[in-house]
Order: structure tokens, then C-alpha cells, then sequence
């Protein structure tokens, strides 16, 4: 499965815009192309240099990078979770994502409506976490009620899952959001109800110029994210938008003009790796085709085994790893393993970010 990011926030602040420009911009080369889900659903490749690196060596018939799939999610307003603007039916599409991508508007235009009287991305985040608790209520008393049947009977499982509920209802109800780590074991009861407030955020402060990372609203934004900790990144959405729409070879030299190191595509993926705590490993298979695999920490060789194929789990005998600096300085596999760098491990081996892998395995 790819990595999934939920684009959110209030209309008009960029969101759309901020979607088209990562879903058709620096993608890695025509040969990754994004696909077009639906009018709001896009995968695309995620940009990796280790990969291409590898495969300048390998030489594979096909390379597949790991992916990212962008959710964008009509504006929330004030009552969205109440069906205001169809909220209910938005908010349920971004209920099973692994990050929410909270974009603010942090400049000003006249020609551009904004749904409140003035420029307040602090404000402009409060009202649609409002409306995430909200509809995350409304889960939790449906939960309550369906569990509650089950508890009055002596059933100890329902008791547990009544009291969990219980508990992170009062929670929400005092304005609290549901604590969550992509990297632990949640609750399941609470796992399966897949609460809006218990998806990792990160917010997008929407600049019209790549230099104003400093004015007083995004600075007011920063201040108010490291209360959450959490990360605010600065894009200038319609300024990815027209990048994404120059040929390849012209947008790393536009990108280098402007002083930029990195696209608002990279940054964003990196951000969600840092909020997650993902990693990547590689797989080749016989020269054929070399793929990039996201996992998250805590991942092992029979965990990874499993990302493949569920045969390679049943059967697993063991794993071979080379990591990606010894595997690009001894200029291959072939090399690393004369020179002894292949490591043999188990089943219970933690997978680190960057290691290329070949599982061994009983049919």
C-alpha cells in the first residue's frame, strides 16, 4: 500500500492548487507517470536519488519507486461535520490516511475570497479541528451506544472497549484529539472507529513568494504548531503549479534560479517520513526489476517479507542484506558480496532504512 496524505483545510486556501502541483510535478521521469485516481485522488511516485542510484548500477529491466497517494479534500467549513457543505461525506475520505496535510493560507490578496474577514491561518486551523472533533464525537457516541448492549450482558471485552470509549469521549468533549503514533499499537477499539483526530498532521503555510517563510503569519503559525509538535513547511502552491507545468529538464534550472534545493513534492514526502517515522528498503529480482518499499519502525525481515508476497512470510528462511552505502561504494552486489558485506540475518531482524534485500524462502 503507498503512503496515503490527506490534503485539508478551509476553501480557498490553496488546497486544489497545492494538489495539482504535487500530483504533476517532478515526478521522476515519464517512465513513473501519476495516475489520476478520481478528481481528488492521485498516485505519485515518491523521488528518491538512492534509487536511481541503484539502478545506474543494477541495470534492471524495471524500476519501481515507492508511492504516495494525495487526498484532496473539498473545503471544510463550520459545520462540516454537522453535513454543512457535505462535510460528512468529505471527512469520511480521509478517515483511513496516514497523514493530514493542513493547508493555511498565510498571504494576502483581495481577488482571492476568504471565507472569515481576515487573514488568520491559526484561526483558519482551529475551526477545521474543530469539526474534525466533532465528527470523531459523533463516531464515539455511535460506538458507545452499539458496545454498551454488549457490556450490560457480562461481556468482558465490550466492558473494556466501553471504558476506552467512555473515557476518550470525555476527551474529545473537552476539545482534546485522540493520541496516536503511527509506530504503536493503538487501542484496537479505537483503531477500528479510524478517528480523524488520531491521524498524525502536519501544516502547509501557503505563501504567494518563496521568501516569506518569515512574515508574521507564518511565524504565528510556527509558534502555534510547536505547541503540537509538529512541523510547518512553506510552499508557494501557485508557484509549484506553474513549475509543474514546464518541461523536466527546464524545472530543476527554474527551481535552481529561485534558490530552491527541493520540490514542494520532496519536502512534503519527507515531512510525512519524519511525522511517521518511515523508512525505505529496496528489493531487486534478478536483474529484472529493482522496487522501493516503505515501512514503518519496528519493521523486521519477516515483517518486510511479508510486504512482498504472503509466501515469502509462510516460507521465510532468511534475508540478505546489503545496506545502500555498501552496495553503491563496492559498485553492486556482486562486489559486496566478495568483499563480505552481505549480512545474513533472521526473521526477527530489524529492516534499516536504505538496505536491499533478497529473501530466501521455502515454496
Amino acid at each position: 500500500m503507498p503512503l496515503q496524505v490527506g490534503i485539508i483545510g478551509l476553501p480557498n486556501v490553496g488546497k486544489s492548487t497545492l494538489f495539482n502541483a504535487l500530483t504533476g510535478a517532478d515526478v521522476a521521469s515519464e517512465n513513473y507517470p501519476f495516475t489520476t485516481i478520481d478528481p481528488n485522488l492521485a498516485l505519485v511516485p515518491i523521488p528518491d536519488n538512492r534509487l536511481n542510484e541503484i539502478a545506474r548500477i543494477a541495470q534492471p529491466e524495471k524500476v519501481v519507486p515507492a508511492s504516495v497517494e494525495f487526498v484532496d479534500i473539498a473545503g471544510l467549513v463550520a459545520g462540516a461535520a454537522a453535513g454543512e457543505g457535505l462535510g460528512n461525506r468529505f471527512l469520511g475520505k480521509v478517515r483511513e490516511v496516514n497523514a493530514l496535510a493542513h493547508v493555511t493560507r498565510c498571504f494576502d490578496d483581495p481577488d482571492i475570497a476568504h471565507v472569515s474577514p481576515r487573514i488568520d491561518p491559526v484561526a483558519d486551523i482551529e475551526v477545521v479541528e474543530t469539526e474534525l472533533i466533532l465528527a470523531d464525537l459523533e463516531t464515539m457516541e455511535r460506538a458507545i451506544d452499539r458496545v454498551t448492549r454488549r457490556a450490560r450482558t457480562g461481556n468482558p471485552k465490550a466492558q473494556k472497549e466501553l471504558s476506552v470509549y467512555q473515557i476518550q469521549r470525555d476527551h474529545l468533549a473537552q476539545g482534546g484529539k485522540i493520541t496516536s503514533d503511527f509506530t504503536l499499537e493503538k487501542d484496537p477499539a479505537l483503531r477500528e472507529l479510524h478517528l480523524l483526530t488520531s491521524i498524525p498532521v502536519m501544516y502547509i503555510a501557503n505563501v504567494s513568494d518563496p521568501d516569506d517563510g518569515d512574515s508574521p503569519y507564518v511565524s504565528a503559525l510556527r509558534d502555534f504548531a510547536a505547541v503540537r509538535n509538529t512541523e510547518v513547511l512553506t510552499v508557494a502552491a501557485a508557484l509549484e503549479s506553474e513549475i509543474s507545468e514546464l518541461d523536466e529538464t527546464d524545472r530543476g534550472e527554474f527551481r535552481k534560479a529561485l534558490g530552491q534545493e527541493s520540490s514542494g513534492l520532496d519536502r512534503i514526502v519527507s515531512a510525512a517520513y519524519r511525522l511517521l517515522g518511515l523508512s525505505t528498503f529496496f528489493t531487486t529480482t534478478g536483474g529484472r526489476e529493482l522496487r522501493a518499499w516503505i515501512f514503518p519502525p519496528g519493521t523486521t525481515a519477516f515483517d518486510a517479507a511479508g510486504m512482498i508476497h504472503t509466501d515469502f512470510a509462510h516460507g521465510f528462511v532468511r534475508a540478505e542484506i546489503i545496506s545502500y552505502d555498501d552496495y553503491v561504494s563496492l559498485g553492486g552486489e556482486h562486489n559486496a558480496r566478495s568483499a563480505g558485506k552481505v549480512r545474513t540475518e533472521g526473521r526477527d531482524s530489524p529492516v534499516r532504512d536504505g538496505d536491499l534485500i533478497h529473501f530466501r524462502a521455502n515454496p
